[in-house]
């Protein structure tokens, strides 16, 4: 047996829109939730700051932000078709291949959401955005800002088997590539566009797969439709698929023929004929 590992943005893949979107910024008191978007990239604009941070502040600017609420937030997010059956099922054909999957999520949304949620149990590690607490329990800083440049670096995280964010000096330790945990090559990542570009073209450069997925719903939108064609147009994908995650929908064969690929080019499974 062999590692391999799925690696996995969260809002618009596994989950529609952004999390915050669903419970907690009504929660906050907008009728809209593309208002408080636009005041999060209008102070990030004239403080010439990170967008990841201003929204972030704008989370707990109340100062009344604790971490079991943001996990009560986390536990109403809607997932896309298929998601809660699609990590057992992969597992199971994965060892079939002789392969142990492993998965993991690298996003820009909040951890404590993450947690709360239903597939949270999945993941065998979760690189989030996520705040620091006082003594009291309130959120009063950003602890962990990942933003769509950044997201590389957990990437070579999970490369080399370091489970957390802290350690810089582990990170860029040189390891020789046979001693990695989980090879770049037998990496699968999976994100739904312009934040994610970085990682999928760092992990296609270092002999991975990366897979661009949208949200079926929005497919007559021209923006989802324009964001696939530059995907494309641009390399920056593998593949591209609707993000259904049922059996026999179009990203779960192709999943399947990766993970295949994956298993018989490192010489562990041979397919029958």
């Amino acid at each position: 047996m062999i590692r391999a590992a799925i690696v996995y943005d969260f809002d618009g893949t596994l989950s529609p829109g952004s999390m915050q979107q669903h419970s907690f910024i009504p929660s906050l008191g907008y009728t809209d939730h593309s208002a408080f978007w636009r005041e999060v990239k209008a102070e990030a604009k004239q403080r010439d700051g990170d967008e990841i941070l201003a929204y972030m502040q704008h989370m707990i600017r109340d100062g009344h932000v604790t971490r079991d609420q943001l996990r009560s937030h986390g536990e109403k997010l809607p997932l896309f078709k298929g998601v809660v059956g699609w990590f057992s099922r992969f597992n199971e054909y994965a060892y079939s291949r002789h392969l142990l999957l492993e998965h993991y999520v690298i996003s820009s949304g909040n951890l404590e959401m993450i947690e709360g949620c239903s597939i949270a149990k999945e993941f065998k590690h979760i690189f989030a955005s996520s705040f620091a607490y006082n003594e009291g329990g309130h959120a009063i800083w950003p602890s962990v800002a990942v933003n769509f440049t950044n997201k590389t670096q957990f990437l070579f995280r999970i490369n080399k088997g370091i489970m957390n964010s802290w350690d810089g000096e582990a990170v860029n330790r040189w390891i020789p590539m046979q001693e990695r945990d989980i090879p770049f090559e037998r990496m699968i990542f999976i994100g739904d566009g312009d934040t994610d570009i970085p990682s999928m073209k760092m992990i296609r450069h270092q002999g991975g797969t990366a897979i661009a997925v949208f949200d079926p719903e929005q497919w007559e939108e021209m923006s989802a439709q324009n964001k696939v064609h530059r995907l494309i147009a641009e390399d920056r994908a593998n593949y591209v698929a609707p993000a259904d995650y049922r059996q026999n929908s179009q990203l779960d064969v192709t999943v399947r023929g990766i993970l295949g690929r994956i298993a018989r080019e490192a010489g562990v499974y041979k397919p029958d004929g």
